[in-house]
């Protein structure tokens, strides 16, 4: 394909794209890289081959924007987590969006942890530079908090991967929450039962 940055791209292409990634992570997150061909993603595009190929020269190629553009969602509540602001609000703020993207785009979730399971070939650059960075970054500002005295003491980084282990799980086991709940499966009774449970530590003796 042509080289064409974003402001030469038409809204068609851009939707095209767009279109392309969204059914590239339904078939990959169910049959991992290897276990997945153009000729299914073009199927579920409802594109022929060649021209889904114009768009994307090579199944790497998909692969790697869609895992470019799951871990800038991923990142962004993150990222947004503010030094200044209340630890507590901060931290739920935060558990609360992690908790909306594994129920609203389970695929996601799912398609980063086959990546990771399957040896993270594709992600280890990025998990030990740009990801490294960034949590230490906000394991600094926790350790701050804590330093402070505005919440209880435990590891900022095993703070961070409960966070996301717990709330990637309603995600990667959906179907067994599903067939272990179902209809009580509520996103909102689920997002205060986790915030609870995760952050109840925290609180300050006598904080609400």
């Amino acid at each position: 394909m042509p080289d064409q940055g974003p402001e030469r791209k038409t809204r068609i292409q851009r939707k095209r794209e767009t279109r392309i990634l969204d059914c590239a992570l339904e078939v990959f997150s169910t049959y991992g890289f290897h276990g997945t061909t153009i000729d299914q993603i073009a199927a579920m595009a409802d594109m022929s081959k060649p021209n889904l190929l114009y768009y994307y020269r090579s199944k790497e190629l998909i692969y790697q924007a869609l895992l470019a553009r799951t871990l800038e969602g991923w990142l962004d509540p993150f990222l947004a987590i503010n030094p200044e602001g209340d630890p507590i609000a901060e931290l739920t703020a935060y558990i609360h969006a992690k908790m909306e993207m594994s129920f609203d785009n389970p695929a996601a979730s799912r398609l980063f942890a086959i990546e990771v399971q399957s040896g993270g070939d594709q992600v280890k650059d990025f998990m030990s530079h740009e990801l490294k960075r960034l949590v230490d970054e906000k394991a600094r500002v926790i350790g701050r908090w804590m330093d402070d005295g505005k919440i209880q003491r435990v590891d900022p980084y095993h703070l961070i991967f409960s966070i996301w282990s717990v709330t990637q799980h309603y995600a990667d086991f959906a179907v067994q929450i599903d067939a272990l709940l179902g209809p009580r499966a509520s996103k909102e009774e689920a997002k205060a039962a986790v915030t609870d449970i995760l952050l109840r530590g925290l609180r300050l003796t006598g904080a609400k």
